[in-house]
C-alpha cells in the first residue's frame, strides 16, 4: 500500500493498543513501526535502477526482518516508558502486529513481497488490490484524523480506532471476491477460445477494484485484456502480443537484463522504437490499455539509453491522462 495508509493504519492500531497508556504518543510510535519496512527506499541512493526493483520490497519485508525489528523496537520502547510499567509481551503483540500488517497488506499489491528473503527470493504477490486505493484508506485516513484530534479523555476513541481497521478490512474481503469472480471469467473465455497458457494473472486497474487487467502468458506472448466486473458480455476480449526474445540476445548476460528477467516473473516482452530496444514488463498494466488494447506497457525499460530509465514503475502509470481519458476510464469502469 502506499506510505500515507500504511501511517493511517499504524495510528489506529497503536492507539488501539496503547492510547489508553501513553496517549498520542501510541499513535506516533504505531504509524513509525508500521512504516519501518519501507526504510528500503534509502537503498535508491547507491544501487542502479534495476537493482532497486529487486531491493523494493525485499530484506525489509521478510520475516526474518519484522523479527529483528520488534525485538529492537521492543527493547527501546519498554525501556523509554519502564515507567508506565508496560509488559514487554504487551509491545512484542503490539509492534509484531504493526509491522505484520504492512507486511500482509503489501502482499496485496502486484509488485511483490519477499516475505522469505534472504532464504529465497519468491515473490508474494496476491494481485488483489490497487496501491494507492481510495476506497481502501479513507476510512483509516479520517479515524487517525479523529484520533490526532481528541483529547485522550474521548470516550469514542477506541470504537473510531475499530471502525477505521474493520472498513478497510471489509473492503479488502470485498476486492477478494472480485479477485475471484474475474479470475473465473478469465478461465472460462480461455477455455472457450481455445487458448492455450501456461499462467495468468489478473490486477485491478488505477484507483480502483471494479476494472482489470489481465495478463496470459503463452508459449511465445501474451493476451491481455481489461475487464469490469459490471460487463454485461461474460466473453473476454485478448489481445495478442508476441514476446520478440530475439529482440533481446544481445543483452543475456548483462546484470541489469538479467535483474529484470528475474523481476518480470516470466511477464515480459521486448520491442523497438525511437528509443531502442525497449524490454517491458506486463504486470502493472498498459498506458490506458482500456482504450486500445495496443496501447504500450506501463513498465519499459530502455536497454540501450540505460541513463534515462528513472522512476521505472510508475513513469509510464498517467502519461497522456486528461479529463477526457478520465471520463472513458470512469466509463469502462462502469461495464459494456
Amino acid at each position: 500500500m502506499d506510505s500515507l495508509t500504511h501511517l493511517a493504519v499504524g495510528a489506529c492500531i497503536g492507539d488501539l493498543f496503547l492510547g489508553h497508556r501513553i496517549g498520542k504518543k501510541a499513535m506516533i510510535y504505531g504509524a513509525l513501526a508500521s512504516s519501518l519496512p519501507d526504510i528500503d527506499f534509502l537503498a535508491g541512493l547507491w544501487l542502479s535502477p534495476t537493482a532497486i526493483l529487486l531491493a523494493h520490497r525485499g530484506i525489509t519485508h521478510s520475516l526474518l526482518f519484522a523479527l529483528a525489528a520488534v525485538l529492537a523496537m521492543a527493547f527501546l520502547f519498554r525501556h523509554r516508558h519502564r515507567v508506565e510499567k508496560i509488559p514487554a509481551s504487551v509491545w512484542l503483540v503490539f509492534l509484531g502486529t504493526e509491522i505484520l500488517v504492512h507486511l500482509f497488506l503489501d502482499a496485496f499489491n502486484a509488485y511483490g513481497v519477499g516475505w522469505f528473503e534472504p532464504f529465497s527470493s519468491y515473490r508474494v504477490s496476491f494481485n488483489t488490490i490497487f496501491v494507492a486505493d481510495p476506497f481502501f484508506s479513507l476510512w483509516p485516513g479520517i479515524a487517525a484524523c479523529l484520533l490526532l484530534v481528541w483529547k485522550k479523555s474521548n470516550t469514542n476513541r477506541k470504537k473510531t480506532a475499530r471502525w477505521g481497521l474493520l472498513l478497510p478490512s471489509l473492503y479488502l474481503l470485498y476486492c477478494v471476491n472480485n479477485k475471484i469472480s474475474t479470475d473465473r471469467m478469465v478461465r472460462h473465455s480461455l477455455s472457450n477460445q481455445d487458448i492455450g497458457y501456461r499462467s495468468f494473472i489478473t490486477t485491478p486497474a488505477p484507483f480502483n477494484n471494479w476494472l482489470w487487467y489481465a495478463v496470459v502468458r503463452g508459449d511465445s506472448g501474451y493476451y491481455t485484456a481489461y475487464r469490469s466486473v459490471f460487463d454485461h458480455d461474460t466473453a473476454i476480449k485478448f489481445t495478442y502480443t508476441p514476446r520478440n526474445d530475439n529482440l533481446l540476445l544481445r543483452f543475456s548476460g548483462r546484470s541489469d537484463f538479467e535483474q529484470l528477467l528475474r523481476f518480470s516473473q516470466g511477464y515480459y516482452t521486448s520491442d523497438s522504437s525511437a528509443n531502442g530496444i525497449e524490454f517491458n514488463v506486463l504486470r502493472f498494466g498498459q498506458i490506458m490499455g482500456w482504450e486500445n488494447p495496443h496501447a504500450p506497457f506501463v513498465f519499459h525499460y530502455y536497454l540501450q539509453r540505460t541513463d534515462e530509465n528513472l522512476m521505472l514503475v510508475q513513469r509510464g502509470r498517467f502519461e497522456g491522462w486528461n479529463r477526457r481519458t478520465v471520463r472513458t476510464f470512469l466509463k469502462r469502469i462502469r461495464g459494456n
